[in-house]
């Protein structure tokens, strides 16, 4: 990957050993059950990019934006990360994902504990025993499921379901996260009303979000208004999916409820005190932070 990323982004090796992310697994019950919960987690994943932003600052300095984070996922390798606008088409499911991830550039097979460098290769190749590096061999199951964990989008299908918009950050908003996805994705209710105020986002807008978040947050206009607000909407569906559940659950938004209230993110309340009371300083981070 070291050596494979600078050739196909100039971000890639910033992703590797410069971003903290935190991520919520999330079960499906069906193909069917699988394509809704895919569709809006894939809608809303800038929309949790903008309430977890936390990545202000490169090298000591404001970089420009709120979650660099995510900035740096849009030029890593866009054959594979990004918003997968196929999963909105009415054909998609399983042998869709499947295809796409085919496709997907290689970049190893394990093999007698060692890896061989397959960067740029085809895993179709690979299944008809064409792989230039291990010419003959076919694929296992296990090389399969390595394959998968090389691929980046902004929700990843496995044998559940990863959300991967959030920037890391202290534990209050590390347990918000879960509540967020849970709220809206494992009530039918919540679930159906995420769908339905996504229905018509054309995917000229769901990559213009991706795109503009990391930089203006919940600043970034969208149609007649602005993400804060769709933020609002979306963190009251969440709310009211964990009220239904009924595990007493609901608290652990306060963190994100405190963002989309006041309307600033994490990471512009980082620069407030950068500029402020650290005194242009991001040592004072490490302790504002500490778990």
């Amino acid at each position: 990957m070291r050596n494979y990323m600078p050739k196909v982004g100039s971000l890639g090796l910033d992703m590797m050993f410069r971003t903290c992310t935190v991520q919520v697994n999330l079960d499906f019950s069906s193909e069917a059950d699988m394509i809704r919960k895919f569709r809006a987690g894939l809608a809303l994943q800038p929309i949790a990019t903008a309430l977890f932003a936390n990545s202000p600052f490169t090298e000591g300095k404001p970089n420009g934006y709120l979650s660099m984070r995510s900035h740096i996922w849009t030029d890593t390798d866009n054959n594979r990360t990004g918003m997968l606008p196929f999963v909105f088409d009415e054909s998609f499911g399983f042998e869709q994902y499947v295809d796409y991830a085919l496709d997907v550039p290689m970049y190893f097979v394990y093999r007698e504990k060692k890896y061989v460098d397959c960067s740029g290769m085809s895993f179709r190749d690979f299944m008809a025993g064409k792989l230039p590096s291990i010419p003959g061999e076919l694929p296992t199951l296990n090389d399969w499921e390595n394959h998968l964990t090389t691929i980046f989008p902004e929700v990843r299908l496995k044998r559940y379901l990863e959300m991967r918009g959030a920037d890391g950050g202290p534990w209050r908003r590390l347990c918000a996260l879960p509540a967020f996805w849970v709220g809206l994705l494992y009530d039918e209710v919540s679930l159906q009303n995420v769908l339905d105020m996504t229905a018509d986002w054309t995917p000229q807008e769901r990559q213009m979000l991706r795109n503009k978040v990391p930089k203006t947050g919940l600043k970034t206009p969208f149609r007649d208004g602005y993400v804060r607000h769709l933020a609002e909407d979306v963190i009251k569906l969440a709310k009211d999916g964990l009220d239904r559940r009924g595990f007493k659950e609901t608290g652990f938004l306060n963190a994100v409820a405190d963002v989309v209230r006041t309307g600033v993110t994490p990471a512009e309340k980082l620069l407030e005190m950068y500029n402020g009371k650290w005194g242009q300083s991001v040592g004072p981070v490490f302790q504002e932070l500490l778990y």
